[in-house]
């Protein structure tokens, strides 16, 4: 019996002592860290949308797929903005014609004022005569009365076009016609209407894999309905949301270590802390809590940090945003300041140029439209 019992208290202090070396040795290993299993692969979810009015008539990616920056991934038949190019070429002709008429109308005022003015002449010249013959009486009152008469309303004749024409130079005079304000306006919604044509193409705005592929074949969508999205893969981070008794000591440069649960606590992801949101995750939620209604009760909150990954296990062992982690920060490390920010906006995701030249084609097309309408007042000046 007493032999039993010293096995019985043998086998108790060995577990004592395994449980004080499991626990000692697990808080000995993680003194330094903190931890949390509220984290979550981040990263850009770019949306793809229309730009312009159309009926689908191909679809050139799918889901999963990946696509260059540049790649075309769904084509619009485009009849609706063919339609609205031609009409504002049609409008920018237009206008053309309409600012050399009143420009050649400027020239007919002129004519008339000479017109007019040789007409008052002669009437002032025949009142002379009629004034000397009157008084011999050759010539009545009567016709000295509508002789000067005819002198007044050819007189105000000649202000009245003097003003039309200075009302039409105001107009015209100033500024060549392909810069002038109307042909300005009508250039403007040509190159509006030449984007919309040329938008019919729905281009990859970065580099990534295709998601969440929405449009099918003969779908009429209107400016600004999601089609698709892309995500690139190669631009990832972690949000981490620790609990605020947890944060005193995180800071920006502090190394991070990961484990996804897709792929088990085996395969470890390192990263660097790279900054500390602003405000905590109920601060931004759309209905914000309110503690001032007098049914307070007290629960940790919750500060999202941002952990960047490393860019050589990300490229070896890829992952995709939304996957659940297990983060936790080394806070032994001094970091950086609390209010530094390691993050970096100079990535694919951040910027593209695949818009700088949409626009290229419009000018030549707009200077041919003027040309081909100020021929007429070419060939009246050759003519003159």
């Amino acid at each position: 019996m007493r032999q039993r019992n010293r096995r019985l208290k043998l086998v108790t202090l060995v577990i004592l002592l395994a449980s004080i070396g499991y626990f000692g040795y697990g808080w000995y290993a993680n003194r330094n860290w903190v931890s949390t299993d509220d984290a979550f692969v981040i990263g850009h979810l770019v949306t793809l949308k229309a730009q312009t009015e159309g009926t689908v008539v191909e679809i050139l990616a799918e889901n999963t797929q990946p696509v260059k920056k540049g790649d075309v991934l769904v084509r619009l038949d485009g009849n609706i903005a063919q339609i609205a190019l031609q009409q504002a070429q049609a409008e920018l002709g237009e206008t053309v014609r309409d600012i050399i008429t009143l420009t050649a109308k400027i020239d007919t005022l002129s004519q008339r004022i000479i017109a007019k003015q040789a007409a008052l002449n002669q009437v002032r010249h025949d009142l002379k005569r009629f004034i000397a013959a009157a008084r011999d009486g050759a010539v009545s009152d009567q016709q000295v009365q509508n002789a000067q008469d005819k002198i007044r309303e050819l007189e105000a004749s000649i202000q009245e076009i003097r003003a039309e024409k200075a009302g039409v130079e105001a107009q015209v005079q100033g500024v060549p016609v392909e810069r002038h304000p109307a042909v300005e306006k009508a250039k403007a919604r040509v190159r509006r209407a030449f984007l919309d044509y040329h938008r019919r193409d729905v281009i990859a705005p970065v580099s990534g894999y295709v998601a969440k592929r929405r449009v099918q074949v003969g779908d009429n969508v209107k400016a600004g309905a999601v089609l698709l999205a892309i995500v690139p893969l190669d631009d990832l981070w972690i949000e981490a949301n620790f609990l605020e008794t947890q944060i005193a000591r995180i800071r920006p440069g502090q190394s991070a270590e990961i484990r996804v649960d897709a792929y088990g606590s085996e395969r470890v992801y390192h990263g660097r802390v790279e900054g500390l949101n602003p405000g905590t995750g109920s601060t931004f939620a759309l209905l914000p809590t309110d503690n001032a209604t007098g049914n307070f009760i007290h629960i940790a909150e919750r500060l999202p940090v941002r952990i960047g990954l490393d860019a050589k296990d990300l490229k070896e062992n890829p992952l995709q945003p939304g996957l659940s982690t297990l983060t936790r920060v080394n806070i032994s490390e001094a970091g950086e300041p609390l209010l530094t920010s390691s993050a970096r906006a100079d990535g694919d995701a951040y910027r593209t140029g695949i818009y700088d030249n949409e626009l290229d084609g419009a000018e030549p097309l707009i200077e041919r439209i003027i040309a081909e309408n100020r021929l007429p007042s070419r060939r009246a000046e050759a003519r003159q």
